[in-house]
């Protein structure tokens, strides 16, 4: 035990070697899955070119941006005595990481996708095999690099800026060591902002050329080889849904971890590990729910082909998060002190604990980590609810298709806004719940235990695009009807599990953003924000407003090369001879070019509102006013989020529904009706609302809140030096010592 305590620190990484050991071992299972025929390899083959064809061109633009603001940062890191000049480095290990996570999934989901099709062929149960296992493969890599990055980083800057100097670990030494590291997530966050619109952009412009001239004015399948766009649309799969979900979950799974670290700081705890106790819990957290999430991804299988995929993936799900919950409540046992805990902002100049103050115990921190586990669980059930096919919501949308498609719209809108209301209770009862246990620290630490099962919650959300490309290829290579419906069935399930995703992932940037905030808030000096000051108030509905035109700037992006791209469609149904009788072959590099020139000059000016705002109004008005403004982004972000991206997914699985046949007023009806017509309109206006920017608004937040914290230092309002020594030197008096403060009413 003494070895663990003493090493535990250089420990942490090997939990993410373990994750990426496991990962290469997966990965090549895939790749030595059968690829199928010569045809098959060809429609892949153009579906992964065209993949990484995007990924080269936004990774050049962002080459850019880093440059600007490597430079940028390594001159803010010279003028203030909180930070360093490496921070710059730290900012571009982050950048890179999550960019390279990104990578990973993308590499393998365009193996993963022609292997899925052609074990499609033999069974249900192999197919959800190869899908889940190309799935997997995308959440040990991303949430392994998480835990390898950030725990290395610490590992050294934690040596350098507070045990080489024998610094106080409640201090301003260790308080440099975090903003340092800060930079890490800003990296992340940046690039994972930058993927998730640029990729949202480009796989929605090719999704609404394809339906809107391919199913509606053609009257030919989404997926059909003859369709100028399919290409683009199954390369838009993996842009959007597996480098951007993998880069955006990347960029929360190190920002929950960083928020918890800093909050961490200002606990005053008499621990085994030199007082970093709170700080290294978060990430010991992460590393053991990689390894749960490792063993249950073994137990998402299935038999027989009437055996429920969603079934099977709850399984896992559910096994990650039960296993998880249990490790923790050891690991809590064993780091944290017996003791009470308490920030070190609530210590008077004397050193005794203010009246009211907040004390809590290593029993309150487990509860909040449950209460955080159980707050994502409900989420993703909540949002399955309002996105599964069958489901009272998406029968909503159905039966108003029936009078048309204004009707049709109508009711999407009104389930995305309906379903805002019982996440927020969910996610306000966390809050409380977690505050009232543990303080700030248990919000920070309830997210950190949210996001602990990454790994598990990725891999089902990437298995979504494996499957939906693996029909695309079947539709085109025209395969028998038995192998379409095994890959719809999968399909079907992956928009369910796209949709879960996506509110797991906005729950947990709504904790992880309070977080932040409250770090944001000691970090900066203020004690409160006061809303009675008009000022602030502006701020406050500044922020407030921020979502709605990043939300317009997204869509408009998408109607825009949406445009585009039904013009480009249409000229080669109407210039190229023979295509709709299989005699000629589309122009499918040209639709892939609309799509990638349109999401990288498009994903721009969103990114810049995200990077610039706090930088403008912190400057300029000050840390409470920036207070204002985060609280305002968070508050309307959440709701935008969960409202755009349920709404989408509803309309989606409303589409969907008519393939099996659906009943109306006692008649039953299928593609190619009038309802399911006015379906694909309702499909095409929640595609940028679910792809692109529903699912950015958690990357916003997040970005946002985190350029606030690295921007606070050089905000940090003025305190009375004297004062401030006499408290630092009480503070390291008892950290010496070891005395113990009583609370004092």
């Amino acid at each position: 035990m003494d070895f663990l305590n003493t090493y535990l620190i250089y420990l942490i990484p090997v939990f993410g070697l373990i994750s990426i050991a496991v990962m290469i071992g997966k990965s090549a299972w895939v790749t030595k899955q059968d690829a199928g025929d010569e045809g098959m390899q060809t429609l892949a083959g153009y579906i992964a070119d065209g993949a990484m064809a995007f990924l080269r061109a936004e990774w050049k633009v962002m080459g850019y941006f880093a440059v600007i603001a490597v430079i940028l940062l390594a001159w803010s890191g010279t003028t203030v005595p909180t930070s360093s000049p490496v921070i710059a480095i730290s900012f571009l290990i982050g950048a890179f990481l999550s960019a390279f996570a990104g990578f990973l999934g993308m590499r393998i989901a365009t193996k993963a996708n022609v292997r899925t099709t052609q074990a499609a062929k033999t069974s249900l149960a192999q197919a959800l095999k190869v899908s889940f296992t190309g799935g997997t493969v995308m959440g040990l890599g991303v949430a392994g690099l998480a835990v390898i990055g950030i725990g290395s980083l610490f590992i050294v800057f934690y040596t350098i800026y507070v045990k080489n100097v024998h610094g106080n670990v409640n201090g301003e030494e260790m308080q440099k060591a975090l903003e340092v590291l800060a930079g890490f997530s800003l990296g992340a966050e940046s690039i994972a902002l930058f993927a998730r619109v640029g990729g949202g952009i480009y796989t929605k412009a090719a999704d609404v050329g394809a339906d809107l001239v391919g199913k509606v004015e053609a009257g030919i399948p989404e997926d059909d080889v003859r369709n100028p766009a399919t290409i683009a649309d199954n390369v838009g799969d993996n842009v959007g849904d597996v480098a951007g979900m993998g880069a955006d979950l990347f960029g929360s799974y190190v920002a929950t971890m960083l928020a918890t670290m800093v909050l961490g700081r200002e606990i005053v705890s008499h621990d085994n590990f030199g007082g970093i106790a709170p700080v290294l819990l978060p990430m010991v957290i992460a590393g053991v729910g990689l390894i749960f999430s490792i063993i249950s991804a073994s137990f998402v299988r299935i038999k027989k082909e009437t055996d429920s995929v969603q079934t099977a993936l709850n399984m896992g799900n559910w096994m990650s998060i039960i296993l998880t919950a249990i490790a923790t409540f050891f690991v809590v046992r064993w780091m944290l002190p017996s003791g009470n805990m308490y920030l070190t902002r609530d210590l008077d100049l004397s050193g005794n604990i203010k009246t009211g103050s907040l004390v809590f115990t290593k029993t309150g921190v487990f509860l909040s980590i449950v209460v955080g586990l159980i707050v994502g669980t409900l989420m993703s059930i909540i949002t399955e609810y309002y996105t599964a096919m069958g489901k009272r919501p998406v029968m909503s949308i159905i039966r108003q298709s029936s009078t048309g498609h204004a009707t049709n719209i109508i009711a999407g809108l009104a389930v995305g806004m309906e379903s805002t209301v019982l996440p927020i209770l969910v996610l306000a009862s966390g809050i409380y719940g977690s505050y009232h246990f543990a303080g700030l620290y248990g919000v920070a630490i309830a997210a950190a235990g949210m996001m602990a099962t990454t790994a598990m919650q990725l891999a089902i959300d990437a298995f979504g695009p494996i499957a939906d490309n693996a029909g695309g290829i079947a539709e085109m290579n025209q395969l028998p009807e038995e192998v379409r419906h095994r890959t719809d069935n999968l399909d079907a399930v992956g928009n369910t599990t796209a949709a879960t995703g996506k509110g797991f992932a906005i729950a947990s940037a709504a904790l992880t953003s309070l977080a932040l905030f409250a770090a944001f808030v000691g970090v900066a000096g203020i004690d409160h924000i006061d809303i009675y000051k008009a000022d602030v108030l502006a701020g406050l509905f500044v922020g407030g407003m921020i979502p709605f035109i990043f939300s317009a700037l997204c869509i408009a992006a998408v109607g825009r090369a949406a445009m585009a791209m039904v013009e480009e469609v249409r000229r080669q149904f109407r210039e190229i001879p023979g295509i709709m009788e299989y005699k000629a072959k589309p122009e499918y590099e040209k639709c892939v070019a609309i799509s990638t020139k349109a999401s990288i000059r498009e994903m721009i000016a969103p990114g810049a509102i995200a990077l610039i705002t706090p930088i403008i109004i912190g400057f300029a008005f000050g840390p409470e006013v920036l207070g204002g403004l985060l609280a305002g982004v968070t508050v309307s972000g959440v709701l935008m989020g969960m409202f755009q991206s349920n709404a989408g997914g509803a309309w989606d699985n409303a589409k969907k529904s008519f393939e099996k046949g659906v009943e109306i007023n006692g008649e039953i009806f299928y593609k190619k009706s009038e309802p399911h017509k006015a379906s694909v309109t309702g499909d095409t206006v929640g595609d940028p609302f679910k792809d692109t920017s529903g699912p950015s608004m958690n990357i916003l937040i997040k970005l946002m809140s985190i350029v606030s914290l690295v921007i606070a230092p050089h905000l940090h309002k003025e305190v009375d030096t004297n004062k401030h020594i006499q408290k630092e030197i009480k503070i390291q008096s008892m950290i010496v010592h070891g005395v113990k403060v009583e609370k004092k009413i």
